[in-house]
């Protein structure tokens, strides 16, 4: 498996926005439907937002309208655009690719939304 890298994770006042990005070192990236993860303490991981490799999107509920995916793969780079942040987006977010095992899971990173 190769490894995905999150980065773009921090603190921010609550309205704020931030833009987290999931860099992939295969060129496998391109033909896999990519998603964003949000993992908070306690709970388990759930789905934020998925992208194709041709780019259609999907967004859960509690994060449509403010959120946004994106993906270039001749970058091998997926974005998460986070707008309108809410305390309960706070969590490390995590990027996978969804219905195949090409990736292991990263690091992730964290963000942090005060009220």
């Amino acid at each position: 498996q190769v490894q995905l890298v999150e980065s773009g994770g921090g603190l921010v006042q609550a309205g704020g926005s931030l833009r987290l990005s999931c860099a992939a070192s295969s060129t496998i990236f391109s033909i896999c439907t990519m998603a964003w993860y949000l993992q908070v303490p306690g709970k388990q991981r759930e789905l934020v937002a998925t992208i194709t490799s041709g780019g259609s999107t999907t967004y859960a509920d509690s994060v449509k309208g403010r959120f946004t995916i994106s993906r270039d793969n001749a970058k091998k780079t997926m974005y998460l655009q986070m707008n309108s942040l809410k305390p309960e987006d706070t969590g490390v977010y995590y990027c996978k690719d969804l219905g195949s095992y090409f990736f292991s899971w990263g690091q992730g990173t964290q963000v942090t939304v005060s009220s």
